[in-house]
């Protein structure tokens, strides 16, 4: 079987001691693809280099919520910049995280739009974060998304994914009838996380993403241990489980799903 981590963060510090060696264990437990986002341009540089120097890791760039205080006109040029690099595949982590409140809100709003607006030009999906923040996110992911299908973008057929999903069965359901994915995580794991594995099992298949977000959100029973992207296997047992449809199926599924959205490989 093969699986795509389809988010994690192999940069962090985290992985200093044995970067190479988790990648590589990954890669022999069946993860095909790990896709490493960026949380600020800062680490852009590295999670780029990442996705150049191994063959199956690929890179999104982005401003995450939480550094939008460090948002310029610069950015939005740096981010055009490393998109031509054919191992990005998307945009982001951008969102909103209303929860940390390490930037204001409005000013949190003026970023996601502004890297919102420019994944439109570039034709690249978004992968979105989202704390505590659900209202604004999904009217502003809507919004965005009317604009695709009114200008006849592509981009309307695969607008990106909803990182580690943790919102309500409405968002879940509007962001579904508007062709986004949905990414789940080790919380689904958790013995207190009923209302995830019930919107889990609710969403098709065909809209289902799995991720680790390593090195957070280990799953059980690994949980309080690093994280690492060979524990996304166990995302997607979990999710065969609360289906009640084979491992073969999520594992398949789940890839082509990656493929359709990211398009590895694909020449641009």
């Amino acid at each position: 079987m093969v699986l795509v981590d389809s988010h994690c963060h192999l940069d962090f510090e985290a992985f200093d001691v044995d970067r190479s060696r988790v990648i590589e264990r990954a890669f022999s437990e069946g993860v095909e693809t790990i896709v490493n986002p960026s949380i600020d341009l800062e680490n852009a540089t590295k999670v780029v280099g990442l996705a150049e120097e191994f063959e199956n890791v690929y890179a999104a760039v982005g401003v995450h919520p939480n550094s939008s205080t460090h948002w310029n006109d610069e950015c939005l040029k740096a981010i055009k910049g490393w998109a031509r690099n054919p191992k990005v595949v998307a945009v982001g982590e951008i969102g909103l995280d209303y929860f940390r409140k390490m930037a204001p809100f409005a000013l949190q709003k003026e970023v996601i739009w502004a890297q919102l607006k420019l994944a439109a030009e570039l034709e690249l999906p978004v992968i979105i974060h989202n704390r505590e923040a659900e209202q604004d996110v999904i009217e502003i992911l809507m919004d965005w998304y009317e604009d695709l299908v009114r200008d006849g973008s592509p981009l309307a057929d695969r607008p990106g994914v909803l990182h580690s999903y943790s919102g309500s069965r409405d968002m879940v359901k509007r962001a579904v009838e508007s062709n986004f994915l949905i990414g789940f995580t080790g919380p689904i794991t958790f013995k207190n996380a009923v209302g995830t594995r019930e919107i889990a099992a609710a969403v098709p298949i065909e809209n289902i993403l799995i991720e680790t977000d390593s090195p957070f959100l280990t799953p059980h029973p690994y949980r309080g241990e690093r994280n690492e992207p060979e524990r996304v296997k166990l995302i997607a047992e979990k999710i065969a489980e609360v289906k009640q449809i084979p491992f073969s199926t999520v594992a398949t599924t789940t890839t082509a799903n990656a493929q359709r959205l990211f398009g590895f490989g694909e020449k641009r």
